[in-house]
């Protein structure tokens, strides 16, 4: 089966060699933990029950989880042993299963859904380079997509991403992403169904940063739950790029957040500036 589940279309067999990705068709796990760091809406309570698949089909030069995203590090599963970790985090009280850069493993982790949907909701937490057919697929399985829009313009994803359509597909599944999750639903702080847009400011781009709102403004509607992130962090290979190799400037976030709320955008999700600390980084 030669693979196609992403943008990336490398039309590699993954039984045997290596797309994008980095990995196989065996599952990778990095990293399983009650997370308490992410959007209160997510992490409420207990915490959420999230799984760190190695491997990525975006890899950003940036990455905070470049060390599993980058490098593949992890313990090998089967759909069943998939399965054991959703039933673990639910004995352990997760608010949610936290599915964390799932795109390339879609089909495996379908295939584990199919078989065994938790009883507690299902958060597909994604890059937002995915495709629509893949998303589609997640029909009934998934409850809430927590996705990032993290440009409005193929030169800076190119360049940060090595993704020169990122934006054509991102945008096209966050759509798809709302057609399935249209409504949310939000029992005593937890998000239980709907979408959740997530978009990280990034130094000197803050242009871009606004235009990811504007996205969101004029074909999600205002009231979308969108979190701001403040958390650059200049890590991995950033450094080889002056104009990101720092944290955002006030300035540069309160703009970006400004725009929000003189547009009504109420429900965003604000970040200190201290947030930017390593220390809310997993460690693998």
């Amino acid at each position: 089966m030669f693979c196609n589940v992403c943008p990336r279309a490398c039309f590699v067999d993954r039984n045997t060699a290596l797309g994008y990705c980095g990995v196989k068709n065996k599952v990778v796990i990095s990293k399983v933990m009650l997370h308490k760091f992410e959007e209160p809406i997510i992490s409420s309570g207990k915490g959420s029950g999230a799984i760190f698949f190695a491997g990525c089909n975006l890899k950003c030069i940036f990455c905070q989880n470049y060390k599993i995203s980058h490098k593949i590090k992890g313990k090998k599963v089967d759909t069943f042993g998939i399965i054991k970790i959703f039933k673990k985090l639910e004995k352990q009280g997760a608010v949610n299963i936290n599915l964390v850069t799932p795109t390339h493993y879609s089909l495996q982790i379908i295939e584990a859904l199919k078989i065994y949907k938790p009883n507690i909701p299902v958060v597909w937490n994604s890059s937002g380079y995915e495709s629509e057919k893949t998303i589609e697929s997640l029909k009934g399985l998934v409850d809430v997509f927590l996705v990032d829009l993290k440009y409005m313009d193929n030169k800076l994803a190119k360049k940060y991403s090595g993704a020169d359509n990122y934006v054509e597909n991102a945008t096209a599944t966050i759509l798809k992403m709302k057609q399935l999750a249209p409504h949310n639903v939000i029992e005593k702080g937890v998000i239980k169904k709907g979408l959740v847009v997530r978009h990280m400011v990034l130094p000197t781009h803050t242009e871009d940063s606004v235009n990811c709102l504007k996205f969101v403004l004029n074909n999600l509607g205002k009231d979308t739950i969108v979190s701001i992130m403040s958390q650059y962090e200049p890590m991995f290979k950033a450094k080889e790029y002056p104009e990101i190799n720092r944290h955002i400037m006030p300035l540069e976030y309160k703009r970006v957040v400004n725009f929000a709320l003189q547009h009504g955008m109420d429900n965003c999700y604000t970040q200190e500036l201290t947030s930017a600390n390593k220390k809310y980084t997993p460690k693998f």
